[in-house]
């Protein structure tokens, strides 16, 4: 080959590389050009994201998106919720039906590397456990022996209750069910002694049952499942603006700024706050969007704890205690870089 030939092979993959980084890099531009933020959401979970009946949305997912809106546009209203099942929340993300999936989904290898996706962050650590009748009289999962198990289809629980049942050589009679409601309704009808899933999704179907007080949740949980919005392989800035208006919610907390005290922020001489209102550096223009844009965020839906409280904390009617998801100086694992 031609030192020429080769130079022309060069510049041709060169622009096609080019080509393919301006096409894979345009979700903010589109997002912004459409004037509103498609955000894939649960059908209806009670906590994380779910329609009341007036049509407006509510829940800790549905409060990312809101907040990933207000971000963009100043305006956490600027959002269309598309409700997806388990089963075609990726491939509506993949085919460009959503810029962002923020619906109470795992974080795996599997899903990065096969499914040309890419998670932001973890919103919410969870994990796998049971829920029986209390009349069972079971304490915990390791004498779910011989059980039948309802277990929806298509999501990491599946293969995470195979395993922890063949781990301890106990056997058991698989329910499946499409959907969670269709899992829940076989738990209700007593076609299963016991059904599986998130630990907070469990939470969940207990506080939706007539009589809550006769379920309990067993104690163990037999997996790790990192929970977090997703969004498209290929575009490396759009998953970095997500992935910070994540560290920024937990990075409010941290250092005390609430909805309540976000405006009175802006007048601080603490370089760490200025750099996360904004009136230090130019961190948001990094991103795409305003200096200001925590200031918005925080301002429409709070900080990380706020918004964790309201949906999902114990004085909410999931009543689920922070515990890993609790900031790290105050002893969990939640912990956010510093914008500097």
């Amino acid at each position: 080959m031609s030192i020429r030939s080769a130079l022309t092979l060069f510049a041709s993959a060169a622009a096609l590389a080019a080509g393919i980084s301006a096409a894979g890099a345009a979700t903010l531009d589109d997002v912004k050009a459409r004037g509103t933020l498609n955000c894939g959401v649960n059908t209806g979970l009670l906590g994380f994201g779910q329609q009341d009946a007036s049509g407006a949305w509510s829940g800790f997912d549905v409060d990312f998106c809101k907040a990933v809106a207000a971000a963009i546009f100043g305006d956490p209203a600027k959002v269309t919720y598309v409700p997806l099942s388990a089963t075609d929340r990726f491939e509506a993300l993949k085919s460009g039906k959503i810029d962002l999936l923020s619906r109470n989904s795992t974080w795996t290898l599997g899903r990065e590397a096969d499914l040309d996706i890419a998670f932001a962050g973890v919103t919410y650590y969870d994990g796998q456990g049971f829920m029986v009748k209390r009349a069972s009289g079971k304490t915990s999962a390791l004498e779910l022996d011989g059980a039948t198990v309802c277990v929806q289809t298509g999501t990491t629980t599946e293969p995470n209750f195979i395993d922890f049942f063949n781990t301890n050589n106990m056997k058991f009679t698989a329910v499946p069910a499409a959907s969670s409601d269709e899992a829940l309704e076989a738990y209700k009808a007593g076609k299963c002694d016991t059904i599986t899933s998130d630990v907070s999704q469990l939470y969940a179907e207990k506080a939706s049952l007539q009589d809550p007080a006769d379920s309990i949740i067993l104690p163990d949980v037999i997996s790790k499942e990192p929970l977090g919005p997703a969004v498209r392989e290929g575009d490396p800035a759009w998953r970095l603006f997500i992935q910070w208006v994540n560290f920024a919610l937990i990075n409010a907390e941290e250092i005390g700024l609430s909805s309540d005290r976000i405006d009175e922020a802006k007048a601080s001489t603490k370089p760490e706050v200025k750099r996360l209102v904004g009136t230090e550096g130019d961190f948001g223009t990094k991103l795409g969007v305003p200096n200001d844009w925590v200031v918005a965020v925080v301002k429409a839906v709070g900080n990380y704890g706020e918004i964790y409280e309201r949906n999902l904390g114990v004085n909410s009617k999931l009543g689920i205690p922070r515990g890993l998801n609790q900031i790290w100086s105050k002893g969990g694992i939640q912990y956010a870089p510093p914008i500097r």
